[in-house]
This record gives structure tokens, C-alpha cells and sequence, in this order.
């Protein structure tokens, strides 16, 4: 039996039909079980990690749990700040996995910045959960990705927005970094296969495409598949809060999400090396690929007025 937490999530969902296409029987945790469509060969169940609430019952009898809860929504007084909540539920998490007998959980958190530099609050919350998990259980293994490019990525989400409602873009300083986006099938197929592939147990492994844009060129390279033109506007640096307002207003998503997003951006996240395609024996699908894929995933959902 398979756990998935955050089964009604992006990734999550994806994750769920993956495996029980495949035949696996899958454990799907949720806050509310009322939010998941009915799969054959998938269990239902409630679950609130950052409470413990329904932690046991949701472990029993499974040999691998993939933790794919991030919390990014507005601070409050009764919860703290996401950095808290995610320690709070990833330590929960751990200590019901060890007393069920779990020992590998499969994390997808994010790229770390170049050795040296300061990472994000959001970016260090994702690092501290990885650290918490790897140690705690001895067979995980965490997987690091940058952009994961798909119809509902909330990233892709917002460049897409972007090009499709404005001719000249606002970025600012960071639209010159680099990173390496993921096609959300090769970042599934990852996750996936991650119970068989032993030598990944308790590995830190960075999944990733084979092309290395900017920002800027991301944004003119989807502009391009969308068969508009796009101008990006270099703002000047230190402009992250501003950019991310605009952005959250353009694009209908909450600037809680947006900025912690944004901020992510201000340094390369570039893979650290290619291990983890050569160990799990995948090709990962160009930009290109990806960004056609998703672009016409969300169509078939719904219109994209720049199309």
C-alpha cells in the first residue's frame, strides 16, 4: 500500500492516478476526503499532519509514504507561519511513520541556491522538511525540482497568465537567472518509481530537463509556443515585492503565493548534477515538450484568449 499525502494537491493528484493506473493500491490522504473524485483501487482518508490528526490510521500497513504537503497560505495567529507549520506537520509525520514501521517516504521539495547564498524563506522551509525527513527515516528519498511545467503548476500558471494578458512583462534583476524546468510526466515518473529503485534510498536527488533557460528566455520561449509576442521589463533590484503585487493582480493567484514564489528566484537553481536521470534510467522531456504539453492540456479545459 502506497500513501500519498496532499492527494488533492497538484502533484498529488497527478500521483494518485499514476498509481493506481499502474495497479498499486493507493492510500489517499486529504484534509477532506469529500474534495477526491472516486478511483477504483483508492482509499480515501482524512488526514491533518500539522494536528496529527489521522496520522495512524493513514500509515497502517503501508511500506512507502510519498509527503507531498507544503503549506504556503497566509500567516495567522493560531498556526504561525509556514516555515512552523510545515516543521510542525513534517515532524508529526516522521514520528507516526517510525512507530507504524515506515522507512522510506518520497518527498518533492525544491532546487537549492549556489553554496553560499541565502535561500528563501520558502526555499529554506522546503530544505528544513527534506533534512527532518532524510534523517528521521532512513530509506527516503528526496527529490529537489525547480519549475515543474504542467497545465495546473502554479509557476507555469502564472508565466502563462502573464504572457496572456500583457504585452510587456515585469521582472525584475532575477529575470537573468537560470534554472531547469521539469515536465510534470518525468517529474511523476520519478516519484513513482522511486519505491523500487533502491540505491535512491535515503538520497538527496535533483530532478530537472535538459535545458537551462533564464527567466526572460522561459517567458519568451512560451511566449513564442503561444504564437504571441512578449517584451519582459527589467525592474531594478530589490523590486521583489512590487513585481510580486503586479503579478498577483495580473494573474487572479493570492501574492501570499506569489511572492514566497517570486523570492525563489533570485539566484540560479540549477540541478547539481544528472545522477538522478541516469539512476532511475529516464530521459527527461525537453521545454519545449513540456510547455506544448501543458499548453494543450489546459485547452482542452480551457480557452487561452492568447491563442
Amino acid at each position: 500500500m502506497d500513501l500519498v499525502t496532499g492527494a488533492s494537491g497538484y502533484i498529488g493528484g497527478l500521483l494518485v492516478d499514476r498509481l493506481s493506473t499502474e495497479g498499486r493500491p493507493v492510500r489517499a490522504a486529504v484534509r477532506d476526503p469529500a474534495r477526491l473524485a472516486p478511483r477504483e483501487g483508492v482509499e480515501a482518508v482524512r488526514l491533518d499532519l500539522v494536528s496529527g490528526e489521522g496520522l495512524v490510521e493513514a500509515l497502517d500497513g503501508c511500506e512507502t509514504a510519498y509527503y507531498l504537503v507544503h503549506s504556503m497560505e497566509r500567516t495567522d495567529s493560531r498556526d504561525g507561519d509556514f516555515a512552523a507549520r510545515d516543521r510542525t506537520a513534517a515532524r508529526n509525520f516522521v514520528a507516526a511513520a517510525t512507530a507504524a514501521g515506515v522507512r522510506r517516504a518520497v518527498y518533492l521539495g525544491g532546487i537549492a541556491p549556489p553554496r553560499g547564498t541565502r535561500p528563501s524563506r520558502h526555499m529554506a522551509s522546503r530544505l528544513e522538511v527534506e533534512d527532518i525527513l532524510l534523517n528521521g527515516l532512513a530509506d527516503s528519498v528526496a527529490f529537489r525540482a525547480s519549475i515543474v511545467i504542467g497545465a495546473h503548476s502554479d509557476s507555469f500558471r502564472i508565466l502563462v497568465r502573464l504572457v496572456e494578458r500583457l504585452r510587456m512583462l515585469p521582472f525584475p534583476t532575477w529575470r537573468r537567472n537560470r534554472t531547469a524546468a521539469i515536465d510534470e510526466r518525468d517529474a511523476i515518473e520519478f516519484l513513482a518509481r522511486a519505491p523500487a529503485v533502491r540505491a535512491a534510498a535515503g538520497r538527496s536527488l535533483d530532478i530537472a530537463g535538459p535545458d537551462v533557460l533564464s527567466y526572460g528566455e522561459m517567458i519568451r520561449r512560451i511566449a513564442e509556443l503561444m504564437g504571441v509576442g512578449r517584451l519582459p521589463v527589467g525592474f531594478g533590484s530589490g523590486q521583489t515585492p512590487a513585481a510580486a503585487a503586479v503579478v498577483a493582480a495580473v494573474t487572479g493567484r493570492p501574492v501570499e503565493l506569489v511572492r514566497p514564489l517570486m523570492e525563489s528566484l533570485a539566484t540560479d537553481l540549477l540541478p547539481r548534477d544528472g545522477s538522478a536521470a541516469e539512476l532511475f534510467g529516464l530521459r527527461p522531456r525537453t521545454f519545449s515538450r513540456a510547455v506544448e504539453h501543458a499548453l494543450a492540456d489546459w485547452e482542452r479545459a480551457e480557452p487561452l484568449a492568447a491563442r
